[in-house]
């Protein structure tokens, strides 16, 4: 009954995703989504911190942090066996996990889709399969959860920029030069701060870990000026693969997480990319 209600709330989001024309899920035979906008994230009425990490591990998921993005709001980051065996594949840490921002100022909460990310992070390997059954998953304990305005067109997440010029999913960040091994790049971010940068740390393999990060204080105020709604953008992550330690680019995760912010809004936090790469960079210089 819990999986016909589950794929039942899916279809309906599809349909009716609050005043937007978006799409959070497809059937799940097939993405069904080709031509069509999907939401970026999916929001809904408010629950406490304790009470939505008892719902998503009663919904299956590991819970692996939860962490104060912004003032009076926290991101909880939660995953699962099959999302960790999707990000296991060469150069698809950052598909890893799902986040849920739980606004306790402004009374509401907010996932970001396992489907729209699940897309833009893993590009031609992704499995609809396994983002869907997350996304129902989550419908299953989150009751009446509407599309948000932010959104894309899902036959462009995979290929997403924001313009001519500015970076795609691939063009990631180098933290570092090379370690001899995974464990000794992890080791080396434990060290920095004597770790205490470091939010959670998930091994997707013997070669493969993903680290949730602490960006500086001054740094991470940007959420707070482009919008504190999709908070959920923090914890920032690093992917650390056969010892390199790795970043997507902050232009390009920003504008991906932020489909409405403009060129003027972009202007307005024009010294973050750069800022965060430096904080990043601190926890891996030899």
């Amino acid at each position: 009954m819990r999986k016909l209600l589950a794929l039942i709330a899916s279809v309906a989001i599809l349909s009716f995703s609050g005043c937007s024309s978006s799409a959070v899920a497809p059937e799940n035979t097939s993405s069904g989504l080709e031509g069509t906008k999907v939401s970026t994230y999916l929001v809904g009425a408010y629950v406490p911190v304790d009470e939505a990490k008892s719902k998503l591990e009663n919904a299956g998921f590991e819970v692996l942090a939860a962490y104060a993005s912004v003032k009076k709001g926290t991101t909880i980051v939660f995953t699962n066996e099959a999302l960790k065996s999707e990000a296991a594949k060469p150069g698809r840490a950052h598909a890893a996990v799902i986040r849920l921002f739980v606004d306790d100022k402004e009374k509401m909460i907010s996932f970001t889709n396992p489907v729209y990310f699940g897309k833009a992070f893993m590009q031609d390997e992704y499995n609809h399969a396994v983002f869907n059954t997350a996304l129902e998953s989550i419908n299953t304990e989150f009751s009446d959860l509407k599309g948000s305005k932010d959104e894309l067109e899902f036959d462009k997440l995979a290929g997403y920029h924001f313009m001519m010029s500015m970076p795609y999913y691939a063009d990631a960040d180098a933290l570092g030069k090379p370690n001899a091994t995974t464990e000794d790049a992890v080791n080396k971010a434990k060290a920095y701060k004597k770790g205490k940068a470091i939010v959670f740390e998930l091994k997707l393999s013997e070669t493969s870990t993903l680290l949730g990060y602490d960006l500086g204080k001054r740094t991470k105020k940007f959420v707070k000026k482009i919008g504190r709604a999709n908070a959920a953008i923090l914890p920032y992550c690093v992917a650390i693969e056969n010892g390199q330690a790795t970043a997507l680019n902050a232009k390009y995760y920003i504008a991906i997480s932020y489909p409405l912010l403009d060129m003027g809004g972009f202007m307005g936090i024009a010294t973050v990319p750069g800022a965060i790469t430096k904080d990043l960079e601190k926890a891996f210089k030899k």
